[in-house]
């Protein structure tokens, strides 16, 4: 499975607001400059995250998101299924009836076995846990994650 824009942007964008909790309400411009994301697409994506509860939005001079969540409730399987859908690999995997071999099929096995390990990374890593990673990772620019 690739994963579009709208999913890693997305889990840019949390990342992003996770590194700057505790700061207050976050302006999308500041996180479309440090993502490299354009802010027309940004608040496309940031409409289903406070859909789902995960980001609140405030509107006005001194608006902006945040986290409604702490980092360490936010699983990245809840965020990727919310911007991607489904993370099979063929639609067989998730409606059988789509195939007429899917109850005989061996390779439909594998793409179950792969859709179970993709969702087992990501229930296994929380918005949290992806926080610390980066703190971790040498910065080419401090600025990017304002660390």
């Amino acid at each position: 499975m690739k994963l579009s824009t709208r999913g890693r942007y997305g889990v840019r964008a949390l990342l992003d607001l996770a590194l700057h909790q505790g700061e207050g309400l976050i302006l999308l411009k500041d996180i479309a400059r440090r993502q490299e994301v354009s802010l027309p697409y940004l608040e496309h994506l940031i409409t289903p995250l406070i859909a789902a509860g995960l980001v609140k939005s405030t509107r006005g001079a001194r608006g902006g998101v945040l986290l409604l969540k702490p980092p360490s409730e936010i699983k990245l399987s809840e965020v990727v299924q919310l911007l991607e859908g489904s993370i099979a690999p063929t639609d067989c995997v998730n409606n059988p009836d789509t195939c007429h071999r899917s109850d005989f099929c061996a390779t439909r096995d594998i793409w179950i076995d792969m859709k179970k390990a993709m969702i087992q990374v990501l229930d296994g890593m929380t918005l949290q846990d992806l926080a610390d990673r980066q703190r971790e990772k040498v910065q080419p620019e401090k600025e990017m994650y304002h660390i």
